[in-house]
């Protein structure tokens, strides 16, 4: 029988392997590698595209900002304003309202009824004065309560006392002013 040496073949074909097998491990590594760069470039593509919008958003978060601290600005400018103006509106309507408030002070005053004292305190009128009789009181009271500018009428005190040969009611009473606008004023035409 013949012998047929077949190791060096054996020998060059698993050094061929060998060399196919550390080829395709080395194309492995590359191709890993090249996969391993474009996704850390495609990443680091995607976080700039990122972070360059968020620094698009933070400067247009500082304009709005910008413009929110104008608006608050115009907004406290506008309730100055506004309160200056309604400062004014009282100041024209209280302008004619003492004249208003004798001339209802006459037209209210019934006969034998004197008025000797007039304090105002805001809103309220303490009156204070003579009458002939306790129902001349009455009636001054009935024509405060019918009054366009005054209202709530109340009597404080009546005392009769004597002078001379007359008999006469000391009487002190407080009433409220009807606030008024510079509106309500024209449409009255007062």
């Amino acid at each position: 029988m013949p012998h047929v040496n077949l190791l060096p073949w054996r020998e060059e074909r698993r050094k061929e392997r060998q060399r196919q097998f550390l080829s395709l491990l080395l194309l492995a590594v590359v191709a890993t590698a090249a996969v391993f760069g474009l996704m850390t470039f495609q990443m680091n593509q995607v976080i700039g595209y990122q972070q360059a919008r968020n620094g698009y958003l933070d400067r247009e978060i500082l304009i709005l900002d910008k413009k929110i601290a104008e608006i608050k600005r115009l907004e406290a400018t506008k309730a100055r304003l506004l309160a200056r103006k309604e400062i004014i509106d009282q100041l024209q309507a209280n302008r004619s309202q003492m004249v208003h408030l004798f001339d209802e002070l006459v037209k209210t005053l019934p006969e034998g009824v004197y008025l000797t004292t007039i304090q105002q305190n805001g809103q309220l009128l303490m009156l204070g004065g003579v009458a002939e009789s306790s129902a001349r009181v009455a009636a001054y009271l009935r024509n405060l309560d019918a009054s366009t500018w005054l209202h709530d009428p109340w009597l404080e005190q009546i005392q009769a006392t004597e002078t001379n040969t007359t008999r006469v009611q000391n009487f002190s009473l407080r009433v409220s002013l009807i606030p008024r606008t510079l509106e309500e004023d024209v449409r009255s035409g007062m």
